[in-house]
């Protein structure tokens, strides 16, 4: 698709798709929030306005599309390689960060049509070049409910997002700013909460392969797994993603803690092979008979989870730290 920036619109709109449909609208209504994405490589600019055109193609009801995250701070990176304490590399790159928000909300088939919207997007495009596309879909009376409660990740979102598209039909809230001691209190109680399940799911699975159960243990280590890495975003952002897949999990935490990546490396056919039987447990351990996982492969999932849950409960542990000592100012 053929995009270009048409600058006699720029106060009234911010960009235009040259075969004629118009993505984004007058922003007046994102009183405080960027509008702008000049600021960022035309390569990246095209991406987006590619984005925005799927996401309005796929999702009738859209009000609003706001891009947040490193893309909209400016502190994104491309490509970065970082060699830890025993010679380990860990690769990262920032993804798009797109919050979509609806009239209604999508429901069950959300996870179908961001992952149509992800494939649509990959289409054509070097697989070791494109960019990853996370997106988070929400209701405009829960984005408004957030707001007025002063959720963190929400409100953020508002704060330093950058409006790509705005249909004029709905008004946001005013964010209500939390304080650091109600930050602590919702940190904790949803990290106890989440930290809670994954040690239950932990005792099911422990329970299962005494029993000589590994497929079915492997669900309750999926879950175990998935509980203790939504506890990273709950504690930073408060904010509980939605999805199962490990592999996103995972990457949201990156932007909080580094620390996570190497407890599941995947250098080897062998590494990846025993992760890629984790992730699989979720849907395949309940519902497919021909689904195997051995004990060597539980062996070795084993002191990985252990190890995350001991890594999880030291960052978020130093994060509490850092909220008391914000309090205390």
């Amino acid at each position: 698709m053929l995009f270009r920036l048409v600058d006699k619109y720029k106060k009234k709109y911010s960009f235009v798709h040259y075969s004629g449909v118009c993505f984004w609208k007058n922003l007046a209504n994102f009183v405080g929030m960027k509008k702008s994405i000049d600021f960022l490589p035309e390569y990246i600019q095209c991406d987006l306005h590619e984005l925005v055109g799927l996401i309005r193609e796929e999702i009738k009801d859209v009000v609003m599309i706001i891009l947040y995250g490193s893309y909209a701070k400016g502190n994104y990176v491309i490509h970065d390689i970082q060699i830890g304490p025993n010679g380990e590399t860990t690769e990262y790159h920032s993804d798009y960060d797109i919050m979509v928000i609806t009239r209604k909300r999508l429901g069950e088939r959300e996870g179908t049509v961001e992952m149509r919207i992800r494939s649509r997007f990959a289409e054509g495009k070097d697989a070791n070049d494109v960019t990853k596309v996370q997106l988070v879909s929400e209701s405009i009376s829960k984005l408004n409910n957030a707001l007025s409660q002063g959720h963190y990740f929400y409100v953020d979102v508002i704060n330093e997002g950058i409006a790509l598209y705005d249909s004029d039909d709905c008004e946001l809230a005013t964010p209500r700013d939390l304080n650091y001691t109600e930050i602590k209190q919702l940190a904790e109680r949803y990290y106890q909460g989440s930290l809670q399940k994954a040690l239950d799911y932990w005792e099911d699975a422990i329970r299962n392969i005494e029993n000589k159960k590994y497929t079915h243990s492997s669900f309750f280590l999926h879950q175990a797994t998935e509980y203790l890495l939504k506890s990273i975003p709950l504690v930073f952002i408060l904010y509980r993603y939605k999805e199962h897949d490990l592999d996103f999990l995972l990457e949201k935490c990156k932007c909080h803690t580094l620390e996570l990546v190497n407890i599941f490396p995947c250098k080897t056919k062998q590494e990846r092979h025993v992760f890629d039987q984790l992730c699989k447990a979720y849907v395949e351990a309940r519902y497919n008979d021909n689904f195997v996982v051995t004990k060597e492969e539980i062996d070795a999932l084993v002191p990985k989870i252990e190890l995350l849950k001991q890594t999880v409960e030291r960052v978020c542990k130093e994060r509490f730290d850092y909220y008391d000592s914000q309090i205390e100012k």
